[in-house]
């Protein structure tokens, strides 16, 4: 089993939204960056764990615990010529964004960036090293561990 840190723009789906969904579930859709798309494809698994992370915010952190809920496949949006995420490379014989379903376990406290700066056993955390962008970043069991039992008290 593995953990991730996958962010969200709660303008674009949010933890409320996901918790409102069909089955809690949403499609990861609009990842255009080829790392994050990579793990999605490469390396994430049904179970896999997911703090949902909410990016671009005035407090941006993580929102709640989901997981992984399918294998990777293709982003329908690229394929939308009406979508902000259409790229016009993409054809469905070989598409170039793939996504995985995320299902929302628990909605918890927020969090904060903040906060996590604070820990030490977080220093070494992908989202808070200098110039860490990616929408989605591996998390390591430990931290998974200290975040889920002693900062959220899972």
């Amino acid at each position: 089993m593995r953990y991730w840190l996958m962010k969200s723009e709660p303008g674009e789906v949010s933890i409320d939204d996901a918790l409102a969904a069909p089955n809690q579930t949403v499609a990861w859709t609009g990842v255009r960056n080829y790392q994050a798309r990579n793990f999605m494809r490469d390396a994430m698994q049904p179970g896999d764990g997911v703090l949902f992370y909410h990016s671009s915010c005035a407090e941006p952190g993580i929102a709640g615990l989901a997981e992984v809920a399918s294998t990777p496949y293709p982003d329908e949006t690229q394929f939308d010529p009406a979508s902000h995420y259409f790229d016009p490379k993409a054809t469905r014989e070989t598409p170039r964004w793939m996504l995985v379903d995320v299902r929302i376990r628990k909605k918890t406290r927020l969090l904060s960036l903040a906060e996590l700066r604070t820990r030490p056993e977080l220093a070494d955390m992908v989202v808070l090293q200098k110039g860490s962008r990616l929408s989605i970043t591996p998390v390591t069991a430990q931290e998974w561990q200290f975040i889920c039992k002693k900062l959220l008290n899972k």
